[in-house]
């Protein structure tokens, strides 16, 4: 039986660069591209980071009753959603996985899949340096969101408390301060 290994974390905490660096050094695992309605940014690639949909095609999906979680955010660009889909690429019997996601999302994932097969993998970052970072990836931006990026890092406080972090089960944790150190890690504990 496979596992979903599942990874999360603040803004800014270098969930993306994790799933990169651990793809890289264990290719056997799985993705699970989730979907989103928000614009693509800049660097992002279709059905890498996320399959870019439109509303038309969530209502599609929810019509089939092939939608497992879906979160909105009310964000400063609109409502944004993000959806885990069961589309076909996801065979739990036969492969492990690893993906990203938010603590919410765990929890449907956990629902749908069994509390065995889907795994945590909790990145925390200080937060001053989270800020940092999420000042510094933002400005790279053609179009800088500040607002929207201030609005995430203050929602993380409430959704990534220690009380929702307990209730979700989440004990171990991987302080990403030295990237290939946080990554050495995860690979071991994957492992």
């Amino acid at each position: 039986m496979g596992k979903i290994y599942y990874i999360m974390g603040k803004s800014a905490s270098g969930k993306d660069s994790i799933f990169k660096e651990v793809k890289k050094r264990m290719p056997e695992l799985k993705d699970i591209v989730l979907y989103t309605t928000r614009p693509i940014r800049e660097n992002e690639t279709e059905g890498v980071e996320y399959h870019f949909v439109d509303e038309e095609f969530l209502r599609g999906m929810q019509e089939k009753k092939r939608v497992i979680e879906l979160r909105s955010y009310n964000t400063r660009c609109g409502i944004w959603k993000y959806f885990t889909a069961d589309d076909g690429q996801i065979d739990p019997e036969k492969f492990d996985y690893l993906t990203i996601g938010t603590l919410e999302s765990y929890a449907a994932m956990k629902t749908y899949f069994g509390e065995e097969q889907v795994v945590p993998l909790y990145v925390e970052v200080e937060d001053g340096l989270r800020l940092a970072r999420a000042v510094e990836r933002e400005r790279s931006q053609t179009d800088p969101k500040y607002a929207e990026m201030c609005r995430r890092f203050l929602a993380d406080s409430e959704d990534f408390s220690e009380e929702n972090l307990e209730k979700a089960g989440i004990k171990k944790r991987f302080e990403n301060v030295e990237f290939g150190e946080c990554v050495d890690k995860i690979c071991r504990y994957i492992n």
